[in-house]
């Protein structure tokens, strides 16, 4: 893989890329967890059925994240697998992004409703 090259932004950073509509993010943690609380905008495709070639990309470069980064790290080398030769995921993960206070929707345990938070 050495000439692979994987990029790690900051949550932060992925805001930014985010707002200005440059990136598509895709989170790679199974539905129920995606389900209960999700970055505003990301799109989910779980690791254990993870298809880079099915990615929705629009043509804009993709920024994988899951919940500490070793999940969107292992997607990364799924996309090098597939062919690509740079991988980006998110630094830390949801819990990097949740920390530094960045919006997430998170649906109540006793409604079921999606609310959106930060």
């Amino acid at each position: 893989m050495s000439d692979k090259i994987l990029h790690e932004l900051s949550p932060a950073d992925v805001k930014a890329k985010m707002d200005a509509s440059e990136v598509v993010v895709i989170d790679v943690r199974e539905p129920r967890e995606f389900g209960a609380e999700r970055i505003p905008g990301a799109f989910n495709f779980p690791l254990s059925t993870f298809d880079a070639s099915a990615l929705p990309t629009g043509g804009k470069p993709v920024i994988l994240h899951c919940g500490v980064g070793k999940r969107s790290a292992m997607a990364a080398q799924k996309c090098f697998e597939g062919g690509a030769a740079e991988a980006t995921h998110m630094a830390g993960g949801l819990g990097e992004w949740k920390q530094a206070g960045l919006p997430l929707i998170v649906t109540d345990p006793e409604t079921g409703q999606p609310e959106l938070k930060g």
